[in-house]
């Protein structure tokens, strides 16, 4: 690795540790709001708050519920309109879209409806037709891709709120697990239960501010080519893989999954996102997209925060028993995902902590503060 400075993701403005406090917060306030909901014969899902998608019991179904937002990947689709004539407005829809619906299916909820959220700086936005047709192919095209409707959004102007030039997109969507049997729980999670990686796209929607401050330092910034011949600006702008078929077809085809993590912020952390104490070892790993290892070694950015903060080739995992390994890597090639086992589950008394033998790396259960 270079002598400069190692950089950190904290350093470039994304602060886990400050932000996650607020979140905790958040969800203890939320939660006396809960006794909302019983005058209409509804209750709320206790177990889903601090998931990455929250749940209200309805009789016979569980109604799911998600808000999500791109982050700063639009400001990269910026530079690269630019730079190219190429707006990838119809890829960061996709991640949009993306950020959503895989947080809704890791607890077994099937998307119904998802709403775009647009913010702009000035109404004058709207005036690039080009841009505006290339992010609404790419929203309708990434319901397709999630089975299912796109239901409508908002889209404000916010002078002086969001800056000239610039946009802030996000959205929600309602999703339903029905039967009830289908609701996926961490407290299914067993000693001895296999982890199933599924692979990422690339950078996906997370990691981007550090990817942008690394793009500053560069002579030809955006432009710079990669080993493998594309351009640092092309390879961070690959839209995130929709993982919502594997995980229907998965639930169609009887898979037992016991859980599932969508790898986004806080990287290979969050596979240890469920409550109950469980030691998560790595013992096998996918060889990372060309774009990591360029940020890391342009950062640089040592291997304790690549993988704690990015997804590092893989996009989403389920934890499955052993038996059921080998179906699930069937069903994500039918899905053109390519998926692997990568590792297992123990259960050591209160020990919590993800292990990724191959890089010698040790995650503390005290390291994701998410609850």
């Amino acid at each position: 690795m270079s002598e400069k400075q190692a950089i950190t993701y904290a350093g470039t403005g994304v602060d886990y540790d400050a932000m996650d406090p607020f979140k905790r917060e958040a969800q203890l306030a939320a939660m006396e709001t809960a006794i909302n909901v019983a005058r209409l014969g509804l209750s709320e899902v206790l177990m889903s708050r601090g998931e990455s998608a929250y749940l209200i019991d309805a009789g016979d179904r569980f109604l799911a519920h998600v808000e999500e937002g791109l982050g700063t990947k639009n400001l990269v689709a910026d530079a690269m309109y630019k730079l190219t004539g190429k707006s990838y407005y119809d890829q960061i829809a996709q991640d949009t879209v993306a950020m959503i619906v895989n947080d809704m299916i890791t607890l077994g909820a099937l998307p119904l409806s998802v709403a775009m959220h647009l913010a702009v700086g000035a109404s004058d936005w709207f005036q690039d037709t080009r841009r505006c047709s290339d992010l609404i192919h790419g929203w309708k095209q990434a319901c397709i891709l999630a089975r299912c409707v796109w239901g409508g959004g908002e889209t404000p102007t916010l002078k002086g709120v969001v800056v000239p030039e610039a946009v802030v997109l996000s959205g929600s969507a309602i999703g339903l697990v029905q039967p009830k049997e289908r609701l996926i729980t961490p407290s299914k999670i067993q000693h001895g239960d296999a982890i199933v990686l599924v692979e990422s796209s690339g950078i996906h929607a997370n990691g981007l501010t550090m990817a942008r401050t690394i793009a500053d330092n560069l002579p030809e910034g955006y432009l710079t080519q990669l080993p493998d011949g594309r351009t640092y600006g092309e390879a961070l702008l690959d839209p995130t893989y929709i993982y919502v078929a594997l995980v229907e077809d998965c639930l169609n085809h009887g898979v037992s999954i016991h859980y599932t993590v969508n790898i986004t912020g806080h990287g290979w952390r969050k596979l240890m996102r469920a409550r109950e104490p469980f030691v998560y070892l790595l013992e096998k790993i996918p060889e990372p997209q060309p774009i990591f290892r360029f940020i890391q070694e342009c950062g640089p950015v040592n291997d304790t925060e690549m993988y704690g903060n990015f997804n590092m080739g893989a996009g989403f995992a389920l934890y499955v028993p052993t038996a059921d390994v080998e179906q699930v890597i069937t069903l994500a090639e039918q899905c053109d995902f390519k998926a692997m086992r990568a590792g297992h589950i123990e259960k050591r008394g209160e020990e919590k902590k993800v292990v990724i033998q191959p890089k010698g790396l040790e995650y503390d259960g005290s390291t994701l503060g998410v609850r």
